[in-house]
């Protein structure tokens, strides 16, 4: 499995495939809150397995000097694959090439134990957002 940054149409479309299927599929988030204003300001990854099929999409973006990392997903088939945590650690290492220290992210809570194995951190009270439990997480990266 590889990670790629996302360069064309083709593969920006990888990443929304990914995204509707497990986010506005699998959970119900809305199609319209899935992709949202700030997909052109994004930096999007797509994860690959070993046939090169995408399975696996997260998003990058700068805000106010802090990296935030959103829409993280990876399709069922290849969940506990470690599939997840390759996705993010191409963002974090991407994060660390643009001088990012911090970085950010609302966690569902079922995926809070994923990201806390990643070194994040809870740093608020549980909140909504798309109808799904989340609390924001941090972590420091050099």
């Amino acid at each position: 499995m590889f990670v790629k940054i996302v360069e064309n149409d083709q593969e920006r479309e990888y990443a929304y495939t990914i995204r509707k299927k497990v986010f506005v599929e699998e959970q119900h988030v809305p199609l319209e809150e899935e992709i949202d204003q700030y997909e052109e300001d994004s930096i999007h990854f797509v994860l690959y397995n070993d046939e090169d099929h995408p399975v696996g999409a997260g998003r990058f973006r700068i805000i106010n000097g802090i990296g935030k990392v959103q829409r993280i997903c990876v399709l069922p088939k290849a969940r506990k694959t470690g599939a997840g945590a390759m996705v993010m650690n191409a963002i974090e290492q991407y994060a660390g090439s643009q001088n990012i220290t911090q970085l950010k992210l609302d966690a569902q809570l079922h995926a809070i134990p994923f990201y806390s194995k990643l070194g994040y951190e809870i740093i608020s009270e549980e909140f909504m957002d798309a109808g799904i439990a989340h609390k924001t997480m941090i972590k420091k990266i050099s």
